[in-house]
This record gives C-alpha cells, structure tokens and sequence, in this order.
C-alpha cells in the first residue's frame, strides 16, 4: 500500500475520533461502511454500523466534556492504529448501568481500525468499561469509608454536647447548634460550680470528622475537670492548655471562651484561648468581650488574660462560633462581624435573639445555601425583675 493512502487512512481515522468526541453521529454515519464490524462490544452494544452509533449516542448522553487526546498513530497497510487518552465526565445519565458520578474520569486506549474503499470497516479497541466499573467500586468504598467516619464523628460530638441547659432564676439561656455535614469541631457547655456560680464554655476545634470530634471531645473533659477545682476562668484556660499542648495532634489548635457567672451579683469574668469576642447588647449597643489569649494546644506556657463585666437586666450576651461569620451570600459576600455586631445592637425584645440572628443569616445566604461549617450560638440574658 503506497505512503499516500496510509496518509489517507491515518487522516480518516483522526477525523473518525474527533466526531466521536463530539459527538457528531451523522459524521460517524458518513464514516462507517455499511457492512461495519465493531470486535470490542460494549455491554448491551448491538452489533453492526447502527449499533456502534447508537452506542456513541449512548456515551454521549451520560458524559460530558468528551475528549480524545491521540498521541500515537501508525499504519501498517489497511490498518490504523491509535493510542490516544479519553477524558469525560459523567455527569449527565447512567454509563454501563450506573448513575451520573460526576467524577471526571480519564482511560488510555488502544484503537485499532481497518479502512476499505475510504470507510472505517472493522474496529478492535481496548476494554473501557472494566476500569470504569472499577473505580466506580473503589469511588463506593470511599464514600462508604468517609460516611462511616462521618456517622462516628456526629456520635462522639453529640455525647459532648450538654443534654439539657440550665433552668436559673433570673436568667435566660438559649444555645443553638447547628451542626454542617461534614462534622466540625464546635462545642459549648454549662458547668454548675459552687457558690451561686455557673461556668460556660463555647468554642471550636479545627478542622472536620473524627479527628476534631475526638480533640473536643478531650477539651470538654478536661474544662469540666480543672473548672470544679479552679475558680479563675485565666488559670482553668492555661492548665487545659497545658494538658492539652501534651496530647493534641501537632496540626490542631482548640479556640475556647470559657466564663464564669455570679449568679447573684451578675459578674462575669472570662478570659479568652482565640475564640471569636463575643457581644454585651446593652443600652442599643454591642460591646465585644475583649481578653488576650493564644488557643489551646498551639504551645505550653501560655497565660491568659482575665477580665470582668457586670450584666445588668435586660442585657444579653452572645457567644457564638465562626460558622456564622463565615457563611457565605450567593455573591460570595461574607456574613462578617460587623453585620453581626450592627443586627446586636438593633435587635428589640421581641423574640428571642438566636431565631433573630438564624432569621437574618438565611434571608443573608439565601434558598440553596450549602452550610460550610458548624454554626453554633448561645444567649445569656438577664431578666428584668
């Protein structure tokens, strides 16, 4: 076979796998002689030229971005050979039986054709849907392993959480938990101390799944164990600190607001490991709670800052975690503190204060919003009278 019709065959083979990328039934159809021969049967493929069409359509109607990377072609006679990548995504409906994925899937293929009289008479390929269906199995063991760990991340979060506020004369508690689906490390707790004294906790471990459930479960221990022995919400930050710098993963950190209320006096004094300040709402203002801190687990030897304010009636305290600051509009615009802090000040009484601020944050992210993190909030009011 002269160089010439090598060169011509080669060009029909290229021109033949371009239309199947795109696509372009009607081009294969021109392409295909009539008494076509496919050797490499797809599952549920009919033999024959109308089969193979139909078999592209097929493809084409399950993936999308459909592309034939060709990086070797050779002739040897009638023969044409192609060693050229797939790539695809399946995104649009079922392939060899299964579901849209979504994942972009990429295969190397061998494709032999023969050419007769300018059409593609016979074809031979690599098995495509072996790999295909093997990674769709290792994809399904994955999702099985990462739903697990979810399920046991949600357990261990769940049994730190507190199984009941506090009923206390005088004042409000309102906490809100809110958790995202890829499990945070967000908690809040309510110590009953001696003295007419209540201890309260919020905050945020980082990172998602078991290993941030598993460092706020530890935190939550170790609060609840130095905060019956120390009175001195300073002192109680450093010693868990100083445990915790011992036993936490190099790569994690825990922020912490831990407070202490006289429940009679309305003192609160607190200190601060890193936690987002929360908010005073009092006389049409939000004051934030400032004290320096590092967060807990970060180094050894840290001390925190202690301080202290009075909470007079009909003034609340919000301690909140940065799932709410960080969520995010369809614009990409953040929910920020200072909204947070201007929605403080203007709050009425009417109503409590935590439907308030969900109310706004959904009218904020709008219908379809995907909640990145754990949102979690609680309210601290003292009643007038």
């Amino acid at each position: 076979m002269s160089s010439e019709l090598e060169e011509k065959n080669r060009a029909l083979v290229h021109r033949f796998l371009k239309a199947h990328a795109r696509g372009d039934l009607d081009a294969l159809g021109e392409m295909l002689a009539h008494n076509f021969v496919d050797h490499s049967l797809l599952p549920g493929q009919v033999p024959g030229r109308e089969g193979y069409i139909r078999s592209a359509a097929e493809q084409h109607a399950a993936l999308s971005d459909i592309r034939y990377i060709i990086e070797y072609q050779a002739t040897d006679g009638d023969m044409v050979i192609s060693r050229l990548t797939m790539r695809a995504t399946h995104d649009r409906g079922k392939l060899f039986g299964v579901a849209p994925t979504g994942k972009k899937w990429a295969a190397p293929l061998i494709v032999i054709n023969r050419v007769s009289g300018g059409k593609i008479a016979e074809e031979w390929s690599a098995d495509i849907v072996t790999p295909f269906l093997e990674e769709i199995e290792q994809q399904a063991r994955e999702r099985e392993r990462v739903e697990q760990d979810l399920r046991v991340a949600q357990r261990i979060q769940q049994a730190s959480l507190p199984e009941e506020v506090p009923e206390l004369e005088g004042w409000q508690i309102t906490p809100h938990y809110q958790p995202a689906r890829e499990v945070g490390g967000d908690f809040y707790d309510f110590l009953e101390l001696p003295n007419e004294h209540l201890g309260l906790v919020v905050g945020d471990a980082t990172g998602h799944g078991v290993p941030a459930a598993l460092v706020m479960s530890t935190t939550c221990g170790m609060l609840r164990a130095v905060a019956l022995t120390v009175d001195s919400p300073g002192e109680v930050l450093a010693r868990v600190n100083e445990a915790l710098s011992a036993r936490i993963p190099a790569s994690m950190f825990v922020t912490c607001f831990y407070a202490i209320l006289d429940l009679e006096s309305g003192s609160l004094r607190y200190a601060n490991a890193g936690h987002d300040l929360p908010y005073v709402r009092r006389g049409g203002a939000a004051d934030e709670l400032r004290a320096r801190g590092m967060p807990l687990g970060l180094m050894p030897g840290m001390s925190y800052e202690e301080k202290e304010t009075i909470l007079e009636a009909d003034e609340a305290t919000l301690f909140y975690s940065d799932g709410l600051v960080e969520a995010h509009s369809p614009e990409g615009e953040m929910f920020g503190f200072p909204r947070l802090r201007s929605l403080l000040a203007e709050h009425d009484e009417e109503g409590l204060l935590v439907d308030f601020l969900i109310e706004q944050l959904y009218s904020f992210t709008g219908d379809g919003w995907e909640q990145e993190d754990d949102i979690t909030l609680v309210t601290l009011q003292r009643l007038d009278g």
